[in-house]
């Protein structure tokens, strides 16, 4: 089975290449392949058996004077990331039928580019792979939003870039050291686990890798960068930032830091959980201001994280496993976000809330797939967004009452801007600019309704998902519980 996973991360590879040599039908033959990569996954998960083991592993030696190995496979954890990836990634395609984009082969081969590098990064057992992988997703996505991106798109993402590369740097130090510290010579994660670091190594292992991933997710104060990029970049590489690319961070907390550093963790972490708190306070009341639909959708993704982030730092299975479901929720949501705001924009020529109103009158479908997805992002009920947000809270709930009562204010904050956000759009009168408003359309369609679909199946059976990472999720609270334990 060990091709198969070869298969899944390398297809997107091949897929890029050819996509970049194909003229016109580019987009065509990049959904192609990104469709065959997603029917392969499918494959994978039907022969996954959801226990703790890791499955559809390969190893090979790369640069052996190195140590370093090509070695990559699957367990439960990852399992939802790549999940993520292969389902969202055809979507994201398909969502940008409806421009014409110039150099489009470019494009697409930079898209499927990128969707190697995270597949690499969410199945990589070698710390140099998981690395190489980090760096490959982070280069298309620079050329997508500078070169495509919005007029302020240079400034923007010059600080998107160097953010991202001293936060990689920072993790690069931190793999460096645990390499020199392993006397295997090599960079097995598993060696990497079974090191036995001191208080002090760990602590300072700690700040290097959650720098390099709070970055990415990203967590307060390490945001800066991202509502500008979310912003100036076009709308597909808005979708892949958010969709997808900062679950890389969320994945390497989980995947890295909690188990090679969890004295680290413990001695950090509350002051993260702080962090993750004062993130989603601070981007719930920022996101009330803003007069941009897309910036708004922006920070509300940042007060998600923060709760995300919170969850995984509260260290216990409920925390753990609503990271999980809630990384799959909220890529799906963000996703349709940014997509029902880039059909307005293309229509409109505007985001400006204050511009828009009564779009519902014109454009009825429009007005009640984004209605699903608000109600998912807010988690009602019933919705992918409820199982993922309760229990977030259940586990910071259960690490201090507080933070739980705390970080709850997400939901409610979160249900006020995003309904009043839904109001000022698609209700009330129609005026001089989305009088001609038209309605959703062909691949439009397509798009919304699957998200529609996925946001309603999650919803009502999430054990869809979570069956799927129980038992891995479970082994690895136990393995930082027994070094915290066998610590003190």
């Amino acid at each position: 089975m060990e091709q198969l996973l070869i298969l899944l991360i390398f297809l997107p590879l091949v897929g890029a290449l050819v996509t970049a040599f194909t003229g016109n039908a580019a987009k065509h033959v990049a959904l192609f392949f990104s469709v065959v990569t997603f029917a392969i996954t499918l494959v994978a998960v039907s022969g996954f058996r959801p226990d703790a083991s890791t499955q559809f592993e390969v190893n090979f030696p790369w640069i052996q004077d190195l140590g370093i190995h090509f070695h990559a496979g699957i367990d439960g954890i990852s399992m939802i990331t790549v999940l993520l990836t292969t389902v969202l990634m055809p979507l994201i395609i398909l969502s940008s039928y409806q421009h014409e984009y110039k150099s489009n082969q470019a494009f697409y081969a930079l898209i499927l580019f990128m969707q190697f590098g995270l597949l690499l990064v969410f199945t990589s057992l070698d710390a140099f792979l998981f690395y190489i992988g980090w760096e490959a997703a982070l280069i298309p996505i620079y050329f997508i939003c500078a070169i495509w991106g919005g007029k302020d798109r240079i400034r923007v993402n010059m600080k998107f870039f160097v953010y991202t590369i001293a936060g990689s740097l920072f993790m690069l130090l931190g793999i460096i050291y645990l390499y020199l510290q392993n006397p295997a010579n090599n960079f097995e994660l598993q060696a990497f686990y079974n090191l036995n670091l001191d208080a002090v190594q760990q602590s300072w292992l700690f700040w290097s890798f959650f720098v390099a991933f709070a970055i990415k997710m990203p967590v307060f104060p390490f945001h800066t960068w991202q509502p500008d990029t979310y912003t100036e970049a076009p709308a597909p590489g808005t979708m892949l930032l958010s969709g997808i690319m900062l679950k890389m961070g969320i994945y390497g907390v989980i995947r890295w830091l909690l188990p090679i550093a969890p004295e680290g963790v413990q001695q950090w972490g509350h002051f993260v959980i702080i962090l993750s708190i004062i993130g989603i306070l601070y981007a719930s009341l920022i996101a009330f201001t803003q007069k941009d639909a897309k910036r708004l959708v922006a920070y509300s993704s940042i007060a998600h994280v923060g709760l995300i982030s919170a969850g995984i730092f509260a260290l216990n299975t409920q925390g753990m496993q609503g990271a999980m479901i809630q990384m799959l929720s909220h890529g799906v949501n963000v996703v349709g976000l940014f997509f029902v705001l880039d059909i307005i924009f293309s229509r409109m020529k505007t985001n400006k809330i204050a511009e828009l109103g009564g779009i519902a009158k014109q454009a009825p479908q429009l007005a009640i797939v984004f209605l699903i997805i608000v109600l998912g992002t807010v988690a009602l009920p019933g919705t992918n967004g409820f199982i993922g947000e309760f229990m977030l809270l259940m586990g910071v709930y259960q690490y201090q009452a507080w933070a739980g009562a705390v970080a709850g204010l997400t939901i409610i904050f979160g249900a006020v801007y995003m309904f009043r956000m839904y109001q000022d759009v698609m209700l009330g009168k129609t005026n001089d600019l989305t009088i001609n408003f038209t309605d959703i359309k062909g691949s439009e369609k397509v798009v919304l309704y699957i998200i529609c679909a996925l946001i309603i199946v999650l919803g009502v059976y999430p054990k869809l998902v979570l069956h799927l990472s129980e038992a891995a999720v479970q082994q690895l609270i136990d393995q930082v519980t027994h070094k915290l334990t066998s610590v003190n």
